[in-house]
């Protein structure tokens, strides 16, 4: 069985010139430590590869939880330049977040808790 990565996760991104900044955040403490694991360089690499960044580098932000991934040369010029229909990449947290994964086994620990009114 498969979950998206947006059960274990949230995630923001954006443009620095023509490359993007997409940064994945766990909900909690387990699933930074599947994220580290498996949510590798060359994962996201594969999973970005139709936009045709030119490297991408992964960063460690353990404090609150997070990768943080710069995907360079991926926004076809930048703001300025790009015809792509997000040229800041804005929504590449998101598609990144779309990611099937295979369910973990302690998918509970992972998720954010239910709130309930």
């Amino acid at each position: 069985m498969t979950v998206r990565l947006s059960e274990i996760a949230h995630g923001r991104s954006g443009d620095k010139g023509n490359h993007a900044n997409v940064a994945i955040i766990a909900n909690t403490p387990q699933g930074f430590l599947w994220l580290k694991q498996h949510l590798t360089q060359a994962a996201v690499a594969r999973y970005f590869e139709p936009l045709g960044p030119a490297r991408v580098i992964r960063f460690e932000a353990a404090n609150v939880l997070a990768l943080n991934f710069m995907l360079y040369d991926v926004l076809a010029g930048g703001a300025s330049l790009s015809l792509r229909s997000d040229v800041q990449g804005k929504t590449l947290a998101l598609a990144l977040l779309q990611m099937e994964i295979k369910t973990p086994s302690n998918l509970a620990e992972m998720t954010r808790p239910k709130v309930t009114h």
